[in-house]
C-alpha cells in the first residue's frame, strides 16, 4: 500500500483508526472454505478467504447487501486487498450480510476495544489496492465537462490535469503559459498540450469557447497573473475556478459578480482543510475569548520554493485571535531547511518537493492545560481533487442558471456531494 505523509492510506481506502474510527470485520462459515472476511470501511468492502481444497488465500471484490442500521449502506463500492484473516481483529461492531449463495444473513458480535493510531499492516508495499477512485472507469455524469488547465506546465496544473481526467473530465489541449514557452508544445499524461503566451490568449479562449461551448477554465498560474486573466475570463464569458493566491482579491472578487459570469474562488482547494478552517471559524464565531490567557506556538513548514508564511495558518491564527490567543503573525516559526524538515517536522524525504505541515500548539497560563491542532499534506493531491469537485459543482450551477455566480470551496462543501 502507498504510504502517505508516512501512514498507510489511499482515496477512498483509509486504514488509520484514529483518524476515521469504525472499521467492519465479520467471519462468515462457507461451505467449501475454511474461513470468509469480509473487511470494510463505510462503502468499501472486500472479500478474503482460505480456501481449504486449493490450500491457499484467495481475495476477491464482493457487492453485500447490508441490513439496515446505524452502519447500513445501500449501494456498496468495493476494494481488493489481500492480507492476513485476523488483521482487523479488534476495534469493531455488528455486521450482517448474506453471502453470494445464500439468502441466509448473518450478524457476528465482536469487540470494539480500541487499538493503537494505526494498524500494524506489515508487507502492504507491494499489495495493490484497487477503489472505486482509484483505476475506474470515469462516472457518467461526470463525462464530457471539457476545461482547459492555464499553466498546464506547473505543479499544480499537472497535478489537476491528471485528476480531472481520472475523474472523466475532458482536458482540452491548449493552455496559457508564460511568453518563453509560447507556441511551445508539451506532452502530459500522455497528451500534448500546446501552450499560448500572453499576446494572443484572448483570441485562443474565445475559440476554446467557440469548440467547447461548456468550457470551465481552472487557473493556477501566478499571482501577478489573477487580476488580468480573471478580467479576460469574464470579458470572453468562460467561467473558471481560480486556485491561484494573490492579487487583488476585493477587484477579483468585483469582477465577477460586475460581469454576471459563474465563477469559484479560493486559495485554498483542499477540501478537509477548508472545513477544518470553517470550522475555526464557527468556533471563534460562537465562543469569542474561550482561549483566553493562553499561549500559542505555529510551526509551518513547506517546500524551499514557498517564502512567505502559510494564508492557511494566518487564517487559522485570526480565529485564535477571536478566541482570545495573542499572536502575531511574524512569530509563525517557518520551516524551509531541508534537514530540519526531515529531522524536526518528519516531512517524508520524497514530499520535501512539495507539502504544507502546520502545528498549532495552545498552552494555558499555569502551564497545567495543552491543545494541539496539526494538519499535514504530502503532495498536492488533495488540492487537485478539490479543484475537481469545484468544476463538478460549478457545471452544476451553470447548468441550473443559479443566480448566485460567485462561490468559494465553502460552498463547494456545503452542497454535501463532494466526491
Amino acid at each position: 500500500m502507498n504510504s502517505d505523509c508516512g501512514r498507510s492510506r489511499r482515496k477512498g481506502c483509509r486504514w488509520e483508526e484514529s483518524r476515521l474510527g469504525l472499521l467492519w470485520r465479520s467471519v462468515y462459515a462457507k461451505q467449501g472454505h475454511s474461513e470468509v472476511t469480509f473487511v470494510g470501511y463505510k462503502r468499501e468492502i472486500c472479500i478474503i478467504w482460505n480456501d481449504s481444497q486449493k490450500g491457499q488465500q484467495e481475495a476477491k471484490t464482493l457487492n453485500p447487501q447490508i441490513d439496515s442500521g446505524p452502519h447500513s449502506s445501500s449501494s456498496m463500492a468495493t476494494c481488493f486487498l489481500k492480507t492476513t484473516p485476523n488483521l482487523f481483529h479488534k476495534h469493531q461492531n455488528y455486521l450482517a450480510f448474506s453471502a453470494n449463495s445464500t439468502s441466509t444473513r448473518t450478524s457476528v458480535p465482536v469487540s470494539q476495544k480500541r487499538r493503537s493510531r494505526s494498524f500494524p499492516v506489515v508487507s502492504m508495499s507491494a499489495t495493490p489496492v484497487q477503489t472505486s477512485l482509484v483505476k475506474s472507469a470515469p462516472s457518467s455524469q461526470n463525462t464530457g465537462i471539457p476545461i482547459m488547465v492555464n499553466a498546464c506546465t506547473g505543479k499544480m496544473g499537472k497535478a489537476v490535469i491528471n485528476a480531472a481526467e481520472a475523474a472523466g473530465l475532458l482536458v482540452v489541449p491548449v493552455s496559457f503559459g508564460c511568453e518563453e514557452e509560447s507556441g511551445k508544445t508539451f506532452e502530459i499524461g500522455g497528451k500534448d498540450f500546446l501552450v499560448h503566451g500572453p499576446s494572443d490568449r484572448e483570441s485562443v479562449l474565445s475559440s476554446a469557447l467557440e469548440k467547447y461551448p461548456n468550457l470551465i477554465v481552472v487557473d493556477y498560474t501566478v499571482p501577478n497573473a489573477v487580476n488580468g486573466n480573471a478580467e479576460l475570463y469574464c470579458k470572453v464569458g468562460v467561467p473558471f475556478v481560480m486556485g491561484t493566491t494573490g492579487g487583488d482579491r476585493d477587484l477579483l472578487h468585483k469582477t465577477v459578480e460586475d460581469s454576471k459570469n459563474y465563477a469559484v474562488i479560493s486559495p485554498q482547494m483542499g477540501k478537509q482543510v477548508v472545513a477544518f478552517l470553517a470550522a475555526m471559524e464557527i468556533m471563534a464565531e460562537q465562543f469569542p475569548g474561550a482561549f483566553s490567557g493562553y499561549s500559542l506556538q505555529v510551526l509551518e513548514s513547506h517546500q524551499a520554493s514557498k517564502v512567505d508564511a502559510s494564508g492557511t495558518a494566518k487564517a487559522v491564527i485570526s480565529c485564535f485571535n477571536k478566541l482570545g490567543v495573542s499572536f502575531d503573525m511574524d512569530q509563525i516559526k517557518l520551516i524551509r531547511d531541508r534537514k530540519q524538515q526531515l529531522e524536526m517536522v518528519g516531512v517524508p524525504e520524497e514530499h520535501l518537493s512539495g507539502h504544507a505541515f502546520h502545528m498549532y500548539h495552545l498552552t494555558s497560563p499555569d502551564d497545567t492545560v495543552s491543545f494541539e491542532f496539526q494538519h499535514n499534506v504530502c503532495g498536492r493531491s488533495i488540492y487537485a481533487e478539490g479543484t475537481v469537485d469545484a468544476v463538478l459543482f460549478l457545471a452544476k450551477k451553470i447548468e441550473a442558471k443559479d443566480e448566485k455566480r460567485l462561490y468559494n470551496m465553502i460552498d463547494v462543501l456545503g452542497e454535501g456531494n463532494v466526491r
